[in-house]
């Protein structure tokens, strides 16, 4: 049953009416930033730990006998030999990226979807429908990802950089990061492994809003789906995103993890030989290290993506 006020309106709809302004002012009164702000605040990450036995191989720091075995023992030894501290190393660069880059995926995405989307009916037209989801996540997160990248280069260099004081490490800090590596390789050196990134964070938001965009327009009511049904379709989304891209994802860092150094210290001499080496040295398994930590941390951005929906039922 449902209470209604004199005019007619039942309850529900006075407390929509009470929020409408407060939505419109996060949603629509600054259109480049809806979305990206929620994710920003919700969806905070702790890096070390997936990262450790994803680039261990590549990193000078850690010898062969002292590598991780897995995540349980990365996140058993690193309060032990670095501080507890460390748990967080790189999250300033972290914050700093995510907000700009949540923010634009979700802005450049509304604009993508115009692109390849206008005109077409999601009834008669399926895969053509599909296709521009597909297509305006992927753009969006490619492009995205040129305004960012340095960052996020930072903040896997600082996160698998190891030692349990600053003598020991590699860098002090996100500043000394960026100023060294450029003055070592130039900028070029901050965008190492883009190419991989590009082909990785174009499958993975494809798929996370590309098939998530789709799943939901099928849906008989998709404006009044109950927010479990939202959130399980997210999550699903999410998790096979990350696990399809993952792969690119530990390519990509293996080449960041090349930046600074000279010589023999090379392990890489390009994307392909990469590639290559991870399947033959390690194994296929290899290209999913930390795999499952990264599907822990996307539960945020499942649980974000759905709260993005909900917000704009009341605008």
């Amino acid at each position: 049953w449902t209470v209604s006020d004199e005019r007619g309106v039942s309850s529900l709809e006075a407390i929509r009416e009470t929020l409408r302004p407060l939505a419109r002012s996060l949603l629509v009164a600054d259109p480049p930033f809806r979305g990206g702000r929620w994710q920003c605040l919700l969806s905070p990450r702790c890096e070390p730990p997936a990262l450790g036995p994803q680039v261990q191989h590549a990193s000078k720091q850690i010898a062969a006998d002292k590598q991780y075995k897995g995540i349980v023992d990365c996140i058993v030894r690193i309060p032990k030999e670095q501080g507890v501290l460390s748990f967080w190393r790189g999250n300033l660069a972290n914050v700093i990226r995510y907000f700009p880059t949540q923010a634009l995926n979700f802005a450049f995405k509304d604009k993508y979807k115009q692109i390849f989307l206008g005109g077409v009916d999601k009834h008669t037209q399926f895969w053509r429908y599909f296709a521009g989801n597909l297509a305006s996540g992927g753009a969006a997160g490619a492009t995205s990802l040129c305004f960012v990248y340095p960052l996020d280069f930072a903040r896997t260099r600082l996160a698998a950089d190891v030692g349990k004081s600053a003598t020991e490490r590699e860098f002090k800090g996100l500043g000394d990061c960026l100023v060294k590596i450029t003055k070592s390789d130039g900028i070029r050196g901050l965008y190492q492994g883009f190419n991989v990134s590009v082909q990785g964070i174009i499958i993975y938001r494809a798929a996370y809003f590309g098939v998530y965009d789709t799943a939901k327009g099928m849906l008989p009511d998709p404006r009044n789906t109950h927010i479990v049904v939202s959130w399980m379709i997210a999550q699903t989304v999410t998790a096979v995103a990350g696990v399809v891209s993952y792969p690119f994802d530990t390519v990509r860092r293996r080449m960041m993890m090349q930046s600074g150094r000279k010589g023999a210290d090379i392990m890489y001499k390009g994307t392909l030989d990469c590639w290559r080496k991870i399947f033959k040295d390690e194994g296929g398994k290899a290209f999913f290290k930390g795999a499952w930590s990264n599907v822990l941390r996307g539960m945020g951005g499942a649980f974000v993506l759905v709260l993005y929906d909900e917000l704009k039922k009341v605008i």
